[in-house]
């Protein structure tokens, strides 16, 4: 089971509230709800009151979804498809930001919802939630596509993705040893293909990766977090279970910047 806020996540956040885009989003969206004034905000506060009640709650909104939604959409990952654990994913954090609704209008506005309130309250932030993890994931699968594909028109895919059924094509993430078998894992699913390793590394192309352990590959890009463990390490990735990497592999993936040097 991969921790539940590996410290690669916690980094994550505090970089995307370093950026200035970040920030510029977050402000634009508080300044359209202030001037919207929903749940009659606008009555029961002022212009610049409003405007900083509402940035309170975009930025804890969105700093509670950042630390839920990736470890519970990694988790799901394996068990079912991407879109499903995207969509439980915004629920959880949903719940969560829930809380953090109801604290801070209590904490400004002292309002605390009665006991008939908080279901539809819960409801509603849970369906804005998912509809919002969804599309994010919509357009980050689009710019991972077209980063991909930009300035490569040239490069041919792998040929070892022309082993997998159309629907399951797409970003190499792992390939694995399973008795005679490889299980070859894309983005948008995995397949147990009749071949030797040596052979499916083969056909990798020219995708950045690593062979971590005897049994498996991982593509660099798909690394979210690496942690020791004894002298070993654990890779997780965006998609699929965690991946164990072999002593005799250390080196090569600190070289490749995963781990400290």
């Amino acid at each position: 089971m991969p921790d539940i806020l590996p410290p690669s996540t916690l980094r994550e956040m505090r970089g995307q509230f370093a950026r200035p885009a970040t920030w510029v989003v977050l402000l634009g969206i508080a300044v359209v709800l202030a001037a919207l004034g929903p749940f009659e905000t606008d009555a029961l506060l002022r212009p610049l009151p409003r405007a900083a009640f509402w940035l309170t709650h975009t930025v804890s909104s969105y700093g509670i979804a950042f630390l839920i939604v990736p470890p519970v959409r990694q988790v799901l990952g394996s068990l079912v498809g991407p879109w499903l654990a995207s969509a439980c994913a915004g629920a959880v954090a949903g719940v969560a930001i829930t809380f953090g609704v109801m604290a801070i209008n209590a904490a400004i506005l002292g309002y605390i919802p009665h006991r008939g309130a908080v279901l539809p309250l819960a409801g509603t932030v849970i369906l804005i939630t998912v509809v919002v993890t969804l599309v994010l994931d919509v357009i980050d699968r689009e710019m991972a596509r077209s980063t991909t594909t930009s300035g490569k028109s040239a490069a041919k895919p792998p040929t070892l993705l022309d082993r997998l059924p159309l629907e399951k094509r797409g970003a190499l993430v792992s390939v694995s040893v399973e008795d005679h078998y490889v299980r070859i894992r894309t983005d948008k699913g995995e397949e147990l293909v009749l071949m030797r390793l040596s052979d499916a590394l083969r056909e990798t192309g020219n995708v950045a990766g690593l062979q971590v352990h005897r049994s498996h590959w991982v593509a660099l890009d798909q690394v979210t977090a690496a942690r020791r463990e004894g002298d070993r390490a654990v890779l997780t990735l965006r998609h699929g279970p965690e991946i164990s990497v072999s002593r005799a592999n250390l080196a090569a993936i600190r070289e490749a910047g995963l781990l400290p040097r």
